[in-house]
């Protein structure tokens, strides 16, 4: 395998980027209207792409709205993310929660209503 990466279906593909970009400091790589794919700012090489959900590359069956799925990131400080979350007016499941595993979880959701969980370790 030489790469890999999740793709969000969604009907504001600009939009559920900037979202991605604001809260988790990632960067366009590609923008393409119908398509975007961002990645990250460290060493990590992770990728995530946008796809409008009513392209024609997009079977007809596949174009409802997400679900059975939780993204997870990890970082260094989830309540910093958790203040960029409140300040973007992003729709809060969870506020962050220490874990019985030694995790401190924020889950949101994205515009396009992906769930997402954000973590980082308990201090």
């Amino acid at each position: 395998m030489n790469r890999a990466f999740t793709n969000i279906l969604c009907i504001d593909v600009q939009g559920t980027a900037r979202f991605y970009e604001t809260l988790l400091d990632l960067r366009r790589i590609g923008d393409y209207g119908w398509f975007v794919l961002l990645g990250s700012n460290g060493p990590s090489g992770f990728e995530l792409g946008f796809i409008d959900s009513s392209h024609e590359t997009v079977p007809t069956a596949m174009a409802t709205t997400a679900g059975g799925i939780m993204l997870t990131f990890v970082v260094d400080d989830v309540r910093a993310v958790h203040r960029r979350a409140e300040a973007m007016n992003a729709e809060i499941i969870q506020e962050p929660t220490a874990l019985f595993y030694g995790q401190t979880r924020l889950l949101l959701r994205d515009p396009s209503g992906t769930v997402v969980d954000v973590s980082s370790p308990s201090r």
